[in-house]
This record gives C-alpha cells, sequence and structure tokens, in this order.
C-alpha cells in the first residue's frame, strides 16, 4: 500500500505548479465526459444495486440516475468556475524593522477521504481537490466499489490525456484493513475526512494517526414554535424530512410547542403516506385517529437520538423555547437545526443558543449542502469547531503558510 501512498505524494507536488486554467479545463472535460459516458456509469451503478436490497437505507445514496449524473457535472462546472483558492493573500504587513510578512493560501497536499455507499462522493472530492491543488486518496465502501472504479477510470484516462499526473486522484481497495492503513499514513497523508455514519466517523477518529476532520453524521431537529406560521411550517417540515430521507441533512425529530399540537396532524398531512411517526405522549394522544394507524407509533428510549435515514420521524412536546433547546443540546448532532416562528425575539434566541453548524430560521435543513451554499460542492459538513464548520468547499480545504521578506535584517 505504501506505493500507491508514495505515488499520490508525488503527484501533489506536481500539482501546485498547475495553473488555473489548466484545473479547470480538466474539470470542464469531466464534466462533459460524465454526461457523456452516463450509460457505462449507471451500468457499474447498476452492478451494485443489484448487490443491494431496496429496503435499505443507503440504496437511495447508492443509486445514481442520468439526472444525478447531469446533477454532478454540473456541480463540478460550478466549481471550475469559482475564483481559486490558493494564493490568496490572507495577512500581509511590515515589521519595524522592515521585514514584509505575507501569509498565503496553499494546498494541503493529501487528502484521504473514507466514505460509504455514495458514489458521488467520488467526483465531488476530486473536483474539490483539483481545484483546491490537492490530491486525493480515496476509500470508498464495498457497497459502491464498481461505481466508484468507473468513475475514477473515466477521471484518470482524461489527466493522462491533459498531461496531468493520474496519480492524483486514486482509489484504495474497498477493504477494512485499507482504511486502517490510510488512516496510518504519516507522512504521506495531510488530512483524512470521513463521510458517513456515526460508526464510520468514529472509527476514523479513534484510531487516525494523520489529522482528521468529523464530518456527516447528522441526528437533524426542527422546533415549531408558538408563534410559529402553519403555511410555513408545513412547507419546511414536509421537505426537511421527505426530499432525501438518506441524506445526513434530513430532519429526524419535530419539536412543537404544547401551544400547537392542534396543529401536528396538519404539519404531517402531506408525509401521512409515507413516513412512520415515533411520538412521545403528548404527540401521540393528539395524532391519533388523525395520522394512519399502521404509521404511528410510541416513542422508545431511543427515538430521539437516532439518524433514520429513513421515512421515519421523532415528535417531541415541549412547554416553550427553552425547553427545545434544551432537547437539542442534549439529542442533537452539531449539524444543521432549525425553528419555526414568527416572533423574532424567539428566532435571535435560537441562532444564539443552538450548537450547530449551521442554525437555520423559517428554512428546512435540506439547505445544508455546498452546493445550495454556492462552494460548488463539498468535500463533506464538518461537525467540530476546529478548523473547517459546516458545508466544506474550497476554502476549507486550503492551510497556509507565511512568506518573509528580508534584506539582511538579523535578530538581536
Amino acid at each position: 500500500m505504501s506505493t500507491i501512498f508514495s505515488r499520490t505524494k508525488d503527484a501533489s507536488r506536481a500539482l501546485s505548479v498547475i495553473d488555473d486554467a489548466k484545473r479547470n479545463a480538466v474539470l470542464l472535460r469531466v464534466a462533459d465526459a460524465i454526461v457523456e459516458e452516463s450509460a457505462a456509469l449507471l451500468e457499474a451503478n447498476a452492478s451494485d444495486l443489484a448487490a443491494m436490497e431496496r429496503s435499505n437505507p443507503l440504496y437511495d445514496r447508492l443509486m445514481l440516475t442520468e439526472d444525478r449524473l447531469k446533477g454532478i457535472a454540473a456541480d463540478m462546472r460550478q466549481v471550475a468556475s469559482l475564483p481559486s483558492p490558493l494564493g490568496r493573500t490572507l495577512v500581509e504587513r511590515t515589521l519595524p524593522n522592515g521585514l514584509r510578512l505575507k501569509k498565503v493560501s496553499v494546498p494541503f497536499g493529501v487528502i484521504g477521504v473514507i466514505y460509504e455507499a455514495r458514489p458521488n462522493v467520488t467526483f465531488d472530492v476530486f473536483s474539490l481537490c483539483f481545484k483546491s491543488g490537492n490530491a486525493c486518496l480515496l476509500k470508498g465502501g464495498r457497497d459502491a466499489d464498481a461505481s466508484n472504479r468507473a468513475a475514477v477510470a473515466l477521471i484518470k484516462r482524461i489527466l493522462v490525456d491533459e498531461g496531468v499526473e493520474a496519480d492524483a486522484v486514486n482509489l484504495m481497495p474497498a477493504t477494512h484493513e485499507a482504511a486502517g492503513e490510510l488512516l496510518e499514513a504519516v507522512g504521506y497523508v495531510d488530512l483524512v475526512i470521513p463521510r458517513g455514519g456515526r460508526r464510520l466517523i468514529d472509527f476514523v477518529r479513534d484510531n487516525a494517526k494523520v489529522p482528521c476532520i468529523e464530518t456527516g453524521a447528522g441526528v437533524v431537529n426542527t422546533y415549531f414554535d408558538e408563534s410559529g406560521d402553519l403555511e410555513k411550517g408545513i412547507r419546511i417540515v414536509t421537505n426537511a424530512k421527505t426530499r432525501r430521507v438518506s441524506v445526513c441533512n434530513a430532519l429526524d425529530c419535530l419539536i412543537v410547542h404544547s401551544a400547537r399540537l392542534a396543529d401536528l396532524p396538519k404539519l404531517l398531512e402531506k408525509m401521512s403516506d409515507r413516513v412512520t411517526i415515533y411520538a412521545d405522549p403528548e404527540a401521540f394522544e393528539v395524532l391519533a385517529g388523525h395520522y394512519p394507524a399502521e404509521r404511528l407509533q410510541h416513542a422508545g428510549p431511543d427515538a430521539f437520538g437516532t439518524e433514520y435515514m429513513d421515512y421515519k420521524m421523532a415528535v417531541k412536546t415541549v412547554g416553550d423555547l427553552d425547553g427545545a433547546l434544551e432537547h437539542i443540546r442534549r439529542y442533537g448532532s452539531g449539524h444543521s437545526e432549525a425553528i419555526v416562528t414568527e416572533d423574532a425575539s424567539a428566532a435571535r434566541k435560537f441562532q444564539a443558543m443552538v450548537d450547530a453548524a449551521c442554525v437555520y430560521v423559517n428554512a428546512p435543513t435540506s439547505f445544508t449542502d455546498g452546493a445550495q451554499f454556492g462552494l460548488g460542492a463539498e468535500i463533506g459538513i464538518s461537525t467540530q469547531k476546529l478548523g473547517a464548520r459546516g458545508p466544506m468547499g474550497l476554502e476549507e480545504i486550503t492551510s497556509y503558510k507565511w512568506l518573509i521578506e528580508g534584506n539582511g535584517q538579523t535578530r538581536p
């Protein structure tokens, strides 16, 4: 495995001298090829899908379609259109002794990404890493191995055609052992990022000997306040829960003010044909007879701390905003939280006191996404506070260095 590490490290050095025009040209060619060669990519993806049960929550994440491939290509074109994150002057000053200091943005070098059944991540990570001058080591899961290999083969072919080091992107074996070696690749890998569920993130954090950034796990709540607008609430809750249930920004728990319990059946009406509700006693009493009995259950001990990634959602009743804040403090994962309210002071308090990467007022958490934030794509959504936080785009995967120029000065 050390060979693939050393080749990728060497390629990262070569990437540092490629200009932005060349990077953009490569990305645009890859984007075009994704659409033009969609049949081959979908054929590889079909072989992965055939090995997975449709009932698996990861099935939707694994699935590629022509529309999804067009969306991936569009995101890559957007990345190409963005300003280069490299060579930016972040700080510049001249000291009293005449030394000139400049702090400039530079690539990390080699970024390793460990991810599960998400073949779109292969293209997203490559586009962001390549645009920011980083080489990438990809370690996908077995479930998406054929899809990932087809994607990387397409990328490598275009890199070679463009005279760029093919080792700017490498796909590691889809094995647990390969993940372990990546996490121990000191001297070769400058940063590793996990994209997946809590078990994967915990494994990376607990075993990495190289720097890592926690991303992904999202236990997401939305609080419907006493002053919440019902029509806004219906749109926001429905979109946050049902747009795509398998993604990390999908809604897991609706918190409702006790004074608005009578509106709960209406709030949930548009999802009643598909979403199973795990309701606390107060909510269950209101929903009984107004929500399909086969999809209404009492909330158990684990209902409020679960990332469902499925057509399932918990409902919690609180007496006031402080109760909602306490629930989020206890069960949230620091990913995305939302409030539906017409009370400006409640909105400000929610924004100030909720400790999460993304905090919404009167908008669904489904917007937590790099492309939606104008970043082109994302390499992950960081839930930690040291360094990057929230959707990670180009700027978040660059570092910096100090350039100092003198004229013979010496330190006393």
